[in-house]
C-alpha cells in the first residue's frame, strides 16, 4: 500500500503539474494520491491565487476521472491557520499547518530559509526558542475546534533548520511541554502526518516529527499518515522505508489511509 496526501503542483509552489505527479506516482507503485495545494493566503507568496485555485480544482476533478482506472486520485487542500476557509467542499481533506508567526504587528514565514527564521527567532522573540516554541504551538493548536481540518501538518515545523543553524534547539522543558500540550489536546480529534519534506529539500535527516514527539504520541494513541510533502516528483516516496521503520520503532502498528469511506486504519506491514 502507497499513499501521498500531501503533494503540491505548479498551481502553487510545486514544481509539476498534477498530472505529471500522478504519472509518477503510478511509475513508483502508488494505490492513490492526493494532491493539497495551498489554500489562499495574502501574505503568503506560495499560495494559489483564486484563480488558480478554482483551476486547480477543475484540473484535479478532471485528473481524476481521467486516472479512475489506474490511479485513485483525491482533491485536498493545504490550509494555513491565517487563511481558514470553513467551507470543506468541494475537498476530500484538509491539511491544517502553521507557517506564519507573529509579534509586534510583524507576520513572517517559519519555513522559508533560516535566515528569516533567524529573523523571527531574534527580532520577534528577543532569541529565546522557548518563547517562539510556546507562540507556535498555541497557533497549531487552535485547530482542534476546526472540523474540517482532518491532519495536523509538519507538527513540528520550527525544528525544519535545526541542522542549518547551529546551536538551535527546542529541547529546553518549556518547548517540550508546549509541544506535548498540543498533542494531548490534539490526539483524540485529529491525524498527524510523519512528513519527510524537509528531507527532499536537503534541510534534515529526519522526518518531522522528532522520534522524541512520536514516542509521546504513541502514548497518547495519536492517529498517523505517512506523507512527503512533495514539492517534486523525484522525491515522491521521499523516505518512505526510513521513515515507516521509525514509526515502528516509536511503537506504532498502524498508518491510516484515505479510502473511499474515510480515512481507515491498516497494518503497518501493508505498506510499501
Amino acid at each position: 500500500m502507497k499513499q501521498n496526501l500531501h503533494t503540491h503542483t505548479v498551481y502553487c509552489d510545486g514544481r509539476d503539474t498534477p498530472a505529471e505527479m500522478a504519472e509518477e506516482a503510478i511509475r513508483l507503485g502508488f494505490d492513490s494520491l492526493g494532491f493539497s495545494g495551498h489554500g489562499r493566503l495574502s501574505i503568503d507568496q506560495a499560495a494559489m491565487t483564486p484563480e488558480a485555485q478554482e483551476a486547480y480544482i477543475k484540473d484535479v476533478l478532471k485528473l481524476q476521472q481521467r486516472m479512475q482506472d489506474r490511479l485513485k486520485i483525491y482533491l485536498g487542500l493545504e490550509q494555513d491557520v491565517r487563511g481558514r476557509c470553513p467551507e470543506k467542499k468541494p475537498f476530500a481533506y484538509i491539511i491544517g499547518s502553521v507557517h506564519f508567526l507573529e509579534a509586534d504587528g510583524v507576520i513572517l514565514p517559519l519555513d522559508h530559509s533560516p535566515e528569516i527564521f533567524l529573523r523571527i527567532l531574534n527580532e520577534l522573540y528577543h532569541g529565546d526558542p522557548a518563547a517562539l516554541a510556546k507562540a507556535y504551538y498555541a497557533e497549531v493548536r487552535q485547530m482542534a475546534d476546526w472540523d474540517e481540518v482532518d491532519i495536523i501538518g509538519h507538527l513540528d515545523l520550527i525544528t525544519k533548520f535545526k541542522e542549518r543553524i547551529p546551536g538551535l534547539s527546542f529541547d529546553d522543558s518549556v518547548s517540550i511541554q508546549a509541544a506535548l500540550s498540543c498533542i494531548d489536546v490534539l490526539a483524540p480529534c485529529k491525524l498527524f502526518e510523519v512528513n519527510t519534506g524537509a528531507i527532499a529539500r536537503g534541510y534534515r535527516h529526519d522526518p518531522y516529527p522528532s522520534e522524541k514527539l512520536l514516542r509521546y504520541m504513541h502514548e497518547r494513541h495519536a492517529r498517523l499518515v505517512l506523507s512527503s510533502d512533495c514539492h517534486d516528483r523525484r522525491y515522491l516516496d521521499c523516505f518512505f522505508p526510513e521513515a515507516l521503520e521509525m514509526i515502528q520503532r516509536c511503537g506504532f502498528r498502524s498508518l491510516y489511509v484515505l479510502g473511499d469511506n474515510g480515512f481507515e486504519e491498516h497494518d503497518i506491514s501493508e505498506f510499501d
